[in-house]
């Protein structure tokens, strides 16, 4: 991505220094010096979500793990489908950001009145609520196996699978966000939720996007993505 960008904020947090730059008409978020995500796409953030809301019923409550820049969240609050839509972040700055500067790229979606954001790491959320969903949406890091913060590799491991089992719904759908295909993560989820979809987005450089669906089954039944 290069160092052309001009830095718009920069803040010191619990895991080092968070910047957004701007580059032309686009956005750029840095941690500690490692490019993290830009404004450039979204394509497979936003099916990320979309595919999700295909499998639940109206009225669903939706949990997205990671604000990011934005897009699953504006593709959340674009469908009719949730009725309330729960964001973990754990940056403070990246939820402020999307009140100013990124509110344009989530569609101003922090505003709406299902959103409810909670500021906080979504491993320590998630195992201090017995709130569950219809449908999770796990967009943190870049997926299993390309962790940045060595921490985040804990919610993708057994014990963060079955955490999350835990907190989806009978018929429940946990989609899961992997910056490169993950056939070991794939045969977990199938293991421990449900049958497994695979959707697979090119990206104009390195290997494609990919987003797995599982579905929790209902008790009594074999569960079915189809």
């Amino acid at each position: 991505m290069g160092q052309t960008g001009v830095v718009v904020d920069r803040v010191r947090t619990g895991r080092g220094e968070l910047v957004l730059r701007r580059s032309g008409e686009h956005f750029e978020i840095v941690s500690n010096g490692v490019f993290l995500m830009d404004t450039r796409a979204g394509t497979s953030e936003r099916l990320l979500v979309r595919e999700a809301l295909t499998l639940v019923r109206p009225a669903a409550r939706v949990l997205i793990g990671g604000l990011g820049v934005g897009f699953s969240l504006a593709e959340a609050v674009a469908s009719r489908v949730p009725a309330e839509i729960v964001v973990l972040e754990i940056e403070e700055a990246l939820i402020a950001w999307h009140r100013g500067h990124l509110a344009g790229v989530s569609g101003d979606a922090l505003r709406d009145p299902r959103v409810r954001v909670v500021n906080q790491d979504i491993l320590s959320w998630l195992r201090s609520t017995d709130e569950v969903f219809d449908a999770i949406c796990l967009d943190v890091d870049n997926g299993p196996d390309w962790t940045v913060f060595q921490g985040n590799a804990a919610l993708y491991d057994p014990d963060g699978t079955a955490l999350l089992r835990d907190r989806l719904a009978d018929g429940g759908v946990l989609a899961v966000w992997s910056a490169s295909a993950a056939p070991a993560y794939a045969a977990r989820l199938a293991a421990m939720i449900g049958p497994v979809s695979t959707h697979l987005v090119p990206v104009p450089r390195g290997e494609p996007d990919v987003v797995y669906l599982a579905r929790r089954a209902v008790a009594g039944s074999e569960g079915s993505l189809g």
